[in-house]
């Protein structure tokens, strides 16, 4: 009844009884764990089977479908109810389903000589981690539960009983069928109005006045990639700087800067070692910018380089101007297909020279650098941010304008929490945006009754930090506005390189206030945070237009389909 047979030679059925070798057990995989009886001696057998990772996780059936149905058989049920076949002569008693997940943190000793080595070893030693966290289907066979979990050193705590899917990476197979109906509109970004074709000059562009960007509408492109590939290739500059965090496979950011380098510019990157499961790509990526000549740093020690920076150095006249991008995601081609992120490209003098202390910080042995704009962790960047809530206070005290709307991905930092309960407490609205994780509860009597939290999940995965403070101003745009790389988590504030940058330009204050304004309005794809830490589903009301009815994603990509129509 299915298009395959049973794939019993991939499979490997290996014994967990004392007169077997306990197996390896590797990260995040999905096994059954049968239990056989031998008729012979009644003998009770535990063995382990391994859901095998190359072949599909669902089988499409043949029989009894319909024209225009589909339906499909888990490939770890299709194992299951051939069992027979795998242990012939054998009785099956039981058979639970569980999954491991080892610890993926490298623990690395910078003072090593060799950063570059302790990560290479890291990374051999990774698969071989503990196991902290065992996931179990329901009813799993007490025994075996109880015999794994001393094999792995775990307690209950460690444990989870799962109704569903023990992993859901097996529905990419599900979500990539062509079934028109059940997807999303095809959706292309559109070129930024400001630089509607390859041959606008990018930096003439910047000098007319700061660029807000907005991927997926807008294109990654036709604006980022395309700054730094035009710089490569560009007479007049000199140097180029980028940080590294996570780029993705055969990416034309490395491939300007190797063209870059090999054309007698200046190139420095900052590459990050330890962004988790990008290690072995970014050593690549380091390797090939060393053979060219760039100069490849991995940053500060004791510090991740968590920034989405670049910096381009072009001699104009007698003169060097600096160019920058400041963004809130990965210069990665691929996610900012699927990632909403904001940048702004740069020409300010002030907040370029910021960027060149900041590079300087990366790269050399500065100390203590000194920054007049840039919002820089774990340097100035939280006592800013607590500054900066603690003067909406004494402006609702002063009984002028007070408010804080803050986008990001999660909240985690206690002092951070702590001030914003404290801002609420004194009447200051809080609106936070949050899609991951929220620490703080919002409504909660006598400390947070002013905060408001929502999440707002959909075929885009919202990624942009964006912090807005009133300021004492009526006129929203005439209050603060920062776009950068770190959420309010202890590891962003104080444990890694961010960026955060003001938004000066008007025009690109009123594209993020539209973004914020949305993302408060959408009742289609939002979820309010309630007391608890539940969340309940927004509902758009049965007379709401525009991006309430639609979601913000819908919203965003017609206004800029009818921006791009304007032109």
């Amino acid at each position: 009844n299915h298009t395959e047979p049973v794939p019993s030679p991939a499979l490997t059925p290996l014994g967990l009884d004392p007169t077997h070798p306990f197996p390896f057990v590797s990260n995040l995989s999905t096994n059954w764990g049968f239990i056989l009886r031998n008729p012979d001696t009644d003998e009770y057998i535990p063995v382990r089977v391994k859901i095998p990772t190359m072949l599909p996780s669902w089988i499409p059936l043949k029989a009894d479908v319909t024209p225009g149905e589909r339906r499909f058989l888990r490939l770890e049920d299709l194992i299951r109810h051939s069992a027979d076949k795998l242990f012939p002569g054998m009785k099956l008693i039981d058979a639970t389903l569980f999954r491991i997940l080892r610890n993926a943190e490298i623990e690395l000793d910078e003072e090593e000589e060799s950063l570059r080595e302790a990560v290479t070893e890291a990374l051999q030693q990774r698969r071989f981690q503990p196991v902290v966290r065992m996931d179990l289907a329901p009813d799993a066979n007490p025994a075996l539960r109880q015999g794994l979990m001393e094999r792995f050193e775990l307690t209950d705590d460690d444990v989870y009983e799962l109704p569903g899917l023990l992993d859901y990476a097996g529905l990419f197979q599900i979500a990539g069928l062509d079934v028109p109906a059940l997807r999303d509109p095809h959706w292309t970004p559109l070129p930024p109005p400001r630089l509607p074709n390859e041959e606008v000059d990018i930096f003439a562009a910047i000098q007319a006045g700061d660029l807000l960007l907005h991927h997926p509408y807008e294109s990654f492109d036709m604006s980022v990639e395309d700054f730094i590939s035009d710089a490569a290739i560009d007479p007049q500059t000199v140097a180029i700087k980028m940080t590294v965090y996570r780029v993705g496979d055969d990416t034309p950011f490395v491939r300007s800067l190797i063209r870059a380098a090999e054309a007698g510019k200046q190139v420095a990157c900052v590459i990050e070692l330890k962004a988790r499961f990008d290690e072995a790509r970014n050593l690549l990526w380091a390797e090939e910018l060393q053979k060219v000549g760039a100069h490849v740093t991995y940053g500060v020690m004791g510090l991740k380089t968590h920034t989405k920076v670049a910096l381009v150095v072009r001699k104009e006249g007698p003169d060097l101007r600096c160019y920058a991008h400041i963004g809130t995601g990965n210069y990665h081609v691929k996610t900012a297909r699927l990632y909403t992120d904001v940048g702004l490209l740069t020409c300010d003098p002030i907040l370029t020279a910021d960027v060149v202390n900041l590079f300087h910080y990366l790269t050399g042995c500065s100390r203590h650098p000194h920054f007049q704009k840039l919002l820089i962790a774990p340097i100035n960047m939280r006592q800013r941010f607590l500054d900066s809530i603690e003067r909406e206070i004494e402006y609702h005290r002063a009984g002028q304008p007070a408010r804080i709307i803050a986008k990001m991905n999660q909240v985690e930092d206690l002092e951070m929490a702590r001030a914003l309960s404290a801002a609420s407490q004194a009447g200051v609205p809080v609106d936070l945006i949050v899609r991951g994780f929220c620490c703080l509860a919002p409504g909660v009597p006598g400390w947070t009754e002013n905060v408001r939290v929502r999440s707002i999940i959909g075929r885009f995965l919202e990624h942009s930090r964006i912090f807005h403070f009133a300021n004492g101003q009526e006129d929203p745009l005439a209050g603060e506005f920062f776009i950068g790389s770190a959420d309010w988590m202890h590891r962003n504030l104080s444990g890694r390189v961010e960026a955060t940058t003001p938004v000066e330009d008007r025009t690109a204050r009123e594209r993020l206030w539209e973004i914020l304004d949305i993302c408060l309005r959408d009742t289609r794809q939002a979820w309010l945070m309630q007391p608890d830490g539940s969340y309940i589903q927004c509902q758009p009301a049965a007379d709401a237009t525009g991006p309430a009815a639609t979601g913000i994603h819908a919203g965003l990509m017609d206004l800029t389909r009818r921006r791009a129509s304007a032109i």
